[in-house]
C-alpha cells in the first residue's frame, strides 16, 4: 500500500519518530507491525497503546502474527494489558510486544516501572483523540512524559486526517506522512426527496418502501452489499432495526434464513433472559441486528461476528461502534447529523472529523472495491449546506483538552508522585512539552497549574518542601489507585466522617453500605451515571429504610438510578428486573459494576490508610457483593472458582452455606443442585481438596 511505501521512505525501519495520517483501513496497522520487527530484532520491546479496550483486544490479534516469525531464537512474547486483562508483572516484564490502553500506560508510569527503559518503539494509535475531553488529556500527558523520559525510543503515531497534523508532528518531533489513500475508493453523498446526490456527479434514484435510511441502506443491501445505519440514540437504533426487518427478511434466499435463523437462536440460548434479547434474537432471523453499549457481551459478540461474516446484511448502530470494533460495510447511512452533547444539554451537528471517522466504516477491504457514506438530509436542514459542510468540509483541527481543571488536578498529582521533588518551575517546564503548550500561553498555563498546586496543597494530598513538591502518602495513594484527587478527598473525608464502630461485637455493628454505594455512584470517576425519572421516584423509599447507612444526609432527588441499580444488584436482582424496573440494560450494568469494583477498591484501601480497620473489613465484604451481585450470606460461596451469582444462591438455598458444607455433602447430592451437575459437582471437591478451603 502506498502509505507503508511513504513510511519506510520516511526513516521507518531506520528508528525515525513518524506521525501517519491516513484513511481507516489503509495498512497503519501493517506500518506498527514492520517497525516492530525492527524493534524486536535490535533486542527492544514494543508498546502499542490504544484508546479504547476493544480496540486494544483488536490489535493484538492483529499482532499476534508476528509470533509465527523467526526473528528471536524463541517464540516472539505478545501481551495485552488492560482494565479487561491484567497480566502478572512477571508477564509484563517478559513481553516483547504489550498491547496497552492509555490508561493501562498511564498506570504503569505511575507505579514506577523500571523495565520500561528496554522500551524501543512507543506506537501510539487514535492520535487525534488527544482533542476528546475525556480520553485526550492521559495520552497527551503519556506522549510528553515518553518524549522527556524516553528521548531515544522511537514514536511512531498514528492517526486519522486532522487539519492541523503538521503541528502535531512538530509537537512529537515526528515527520509526517500524510495521505487521502484508501483500498476501497470512497463515494460521499446527501441524501434528499427521493435521490442521493453523490460526489461524482451521479445522482441516485431511491425506492421509497420505509424511512429515509432504511430507503438507502436497502438500496445497498438490493445491489449485493451490506449496509450499516448510525442512529443518534439506541431507542432509534431499535426502532429502525424493527422498521427494516421484513424488508430485508423477503431479501434473503433460503440459505441466508437458515444462517440467519442460527444466528438469532445463538443470541436466545447465549444471550441475558430480557426483552432486548428476545427482540434482537427476532430480528437477527431476518438478516438485521442494532447494536449498541446496552447490549451484554454474549449478543454483541454474536452480532458483530455475523455481521462480518454476512449473516446480518443490515446493522443499525450508535455511533459508539465506530470508535470501538472495526465492523466495515459498502454502505454507511447517518440517519442524524445531530447527537446528545452532555456539555450542552442539547442535540449538537457532529464534527467534521466525526462524520470523516463514520465514513472509515465504508467499503469492506476483502469484499468491495468501493464504499459509500450518506447522509440523510433531515428536515429543515439544506442538503447543499450538508454537502458543503460535511462531504467537502476539512476535519476541524485537535485541541489540546489539558487545560481544563480536572485534568490538571490528576496529571499535577500524577507528576509529583512519580517524580518526587520537583520546583515549581520545573512541573512548568513539563507541561511545556505538551501540545496544550503550543495552544495556550505559559502565563495561563502556569496560572491553572497554581490552581492545582494550591488545591493538592490544601487537602494534604502534597507537601512543599525548599521549594520542592512531594506527595503525602495520602496522595500518592491516591495517584496509584488511579482516582481523581477530588474523588479521593471526598472518600476521606467521609471515612474520617464515620462513626467509630465498636470492636465489641455484642455492641453491634454499624452498616454503611448503601453510604458506600452512594459515594462511589456520586463521585467525579463514576459512570455511566442515569438520573432519576419521575416513575423511579416511589424506588427511592430505600433512602429512608437506610438513612443510618449513609455518612451526610441526601434528598430522593440527590439520589440516581444508578444508585439504585447498584443497591438491586447486590441483593441479587435479576437482569431483567434491572432493565424492566430501571431500564438498565446488560451492558450498561457490566460497566457499573466494573467501575464501582475499582472504586469501592479505593474506598477500601483509602480506609487503610487512615487505619480504620472497621470500615475496612465492612469494604472488604462490599467489594466482593459488588463483583458477584450477590447478599452477604454467599460471600463464602463465590471464593469457590466457577461459582457466581447464580450457582452461589443455589448451594445456599440446598442449605451448602459454605466450603466446609460442600465438602460434607456427597458428590451425586451435589451434582442434582441446579445449575451445578456431575462434572462441576467433581470439579468442586477435587478444587476444595486441594485448595483446603
Amino acid at each position: 500500500y502506498p502509505p507503508q511505501q511513504q513510511a519506510v521512505s520516511h526513516g521507518l525501519l531506520e528508528g525515525k519518530n513518524l506521525l501517519v495520517t491516513t484513511p481507516t483501513a489503509s495498512g497503519k496497522t501493517l506500518i506498527a507491525i514492520m517497525a516492530a520487527i525492527k524493534a524486536i530484532e535490535k533486542g527492544m520491546k514494543v508498546f502499542y497503546l490504544t484508546p479504547l479496550r476493544a480496540l486494544a483486544m483488536e490489535k493484538y490479534h492483529d499482532i499476534r502474527v508476528l509470533e509465527r516469525l523467526n526473528i528471536l531464537d524463541r517464540k516472539i512474547r505478545i501481551k495485552v494489558a488492560s482494565s479487561d486483562y491484567n497480566p502478572t508483572a512477571r508477564e509484563l516484564e517478559e513481553a516483547d510486544v504489550l498491547v496497552l490502553t492509555n490508561e493501562k500506560m498511564d498506570s504503569l508510569i505511575r507505579h514506577e516501572s523500571s523495565w520500561i527503559s528496554d522500551v524501543g518503539l512507543f506506537v501510539a494509535d487514535e492520535v487525534h483523540l488527544i482533542g476528546d475531553r475525556e480520553r485526550g488529556p492521559t495520552l497527551e500527558m503519556i506522549l510528553a512524559i515518553i518524549r522527556k523520559v524516553h528521548p531515544h525510543a522511537q514514536i511512531l503515531a498514528l492517526s486519522a486526517t486532522v487539519s492541523n497534523s503538521a503541528d502535531i508532528a512538530e509537537w512529537l518531533n515526528c515527520d509526517l506522512v500524510e495521505t487521502n489513500w484508501r483500498p476501497t475508493k470512497l463515494f460521499e453523498g446527501v441524501y434528499e426527496n427521493g435521490t442521493i446526490l453523490m460526489n461524482d456527479g451521479n445522482r441516485v434514484k431511491i425506492h421509497s418502501y420505509s424511512t429515509a435510511a432504511i430507503d438507502v441502506a436497502i438500496d445497498s443491501i438490493d445491489k449485493g452489499g451490506q449496509a450499516l445505519i448510525f442512529a443518534g440514540t439506541r431507542k432509534r437504533a431499535c426502532s429502525l432495526a424493527a422498521k427494516a426487518a421484513e424488508g430485508v427478511l423477503r431479501r434473503l434466499d433460503r440459505t441466508e434464513k437458515e444462517k440467519a435463523a442460527t444466528a438469532s437462536l445463538q443470541i436466545r440460548t447465549k444471550g441475558e433472559d430480557l426483552e432486548l434479547t428476545s427482540n434482537l434474537s427476532t430480528l437477527v432471523s431476518k438478516g438485521v441486528a442494532f447494536h449498541h453499549a446496552g447490549l451484554g457481551a454474549s449478543s454483541r459478540e454474536i452480532v458483530e461476528e455475523a455481521f462480518k461474516t454476512g449473516v446480518i446484511r443490515l446493522l443499525v448502530a450508535t455511533p459508539t461502534l465506530a470508535a470501538g470494533v472495526n465492523l466495515p460495510a459498502r454502505r454507511v447511512v447517518l440517519s442524524s447529523i445531530l447527537r446528545y452533547n452532555a456539555d450542552y444539554g442539547a442535540n449538537m451537528p457532529i464534527s467534521v472529523l466525526e462524520y470523516k471517522q463514520l465514513c472509515g466504516r465504508a467499503g469492506r477491504p476483502k469484499y468491495d472495491t468501493f464504499g459509500e457514506a450518506i447522509i440523510i438530509a433531515e428536515s429543515g436542514v439544506s442538503s447543499t449546506d450538508l454537502y458543503e459542510h460535511y462531504i467537502l468540509g476539512e476535519p476541524e483541527p485537535v485541541r489540546s483538552q489539558l487545560i481544563n481543571d480536572r485534568a490538571l488536578r490528576i496529571h499535577v498529582l500524577s507528576i509529583i508522585s512519580t517524580i518526587p521533588g520537583m520546583k515549581q518551575g520545573e512541573i512548568y517546564d513539563l507541561f511545556g512539552t505538551t501540545l496544550c503548550a503550543q495552544h495556550h500561553k505559559r502565563a495561563v498555563i502556569a496560572l491553572k497549574i497554581d490552581t492545582a498546586l494550591r488545591y493538592l496543597e490544601n487537602e494534604n494530598l502534597i507537601k512543599s518542601k525548599n521549594e520542592r513538591y512531594i506527595p503525602t502518602n495520602f496522595g500518592r495513594r491516591s495517584s496509584l489507585l488511579y482516582i481523581d484527587p477530588l474523588t479521593a478527598v471526598e472518600f476521606k473525608r467521609a471515612i474520617e466522617s464515620a462513626e467509630q464502630s465498636n470492636a465489641n461485637p455484642n455492641d453491634g455493628v454499624i452498616n454503611h453500605t448503601l453510604g458506600f454505594l452512594h459515594l462511589i455512584t456520586s463521585c467525579a470517576d463514576f459512570y455511566p451515571k442515569f438520573s432519576m425519572r419521575r416513575k423511579d421516584l416511589e424506588l427511592t423509599a430505600i433512602i429512608d429504610e437506610h438513612r443510618n447507612e449513609l455518612f451526610y444526609q441526601i434528598s430522593e432527588f440527590e439520589c440516581s438510578r444508578s444508585l439504585l441499580a447498584l443497591h438491586e444488584w447486590i441483593h441479587e436482582t435479576s437482569d431483567r428486573n434491572l432493565s424492566d424496573r430501571l431500564s438498565v440494560e446488560p451492558g450498561d450494568m457490566h460497566r457499573m459494576v466494573e467501575i464501582a469494583d475499582w472504586l469501592a477498591h479505593s474506598l477500601y484501601e483509602v480506609a487503610k490508610l487512615l487505619k480504620r480497620g472497621d470500615l475496612v473489613r465492612e469494604l472488604h465484604d462490599l467489594k466482593i457483593r459488588i463483583r458477584y451481585g450477590i447478599r452477604e450470606e454467599l460471600i463464602p460461596l463465590v471464593r469457590l472458582k466457577e461459582i457466581g451469582r447464580a450457582r452461589a444462591r443455589a448451594l445456599y438455598d440446598a442449605g451448602l452455606v459454605d466450603a466446609r458444607k460442600v465438602t460434607e455433602t456427597p458428590e451425586a447430592k451435589l451434582s442434582d443442585i441446579p445449575k451445578i451437575g456431575p462434572t462441576l459437582a467433581k470439579r468442586l471437591k477435587e478444587q476444595i481438596k486441594k485448595e483446603r478451603y
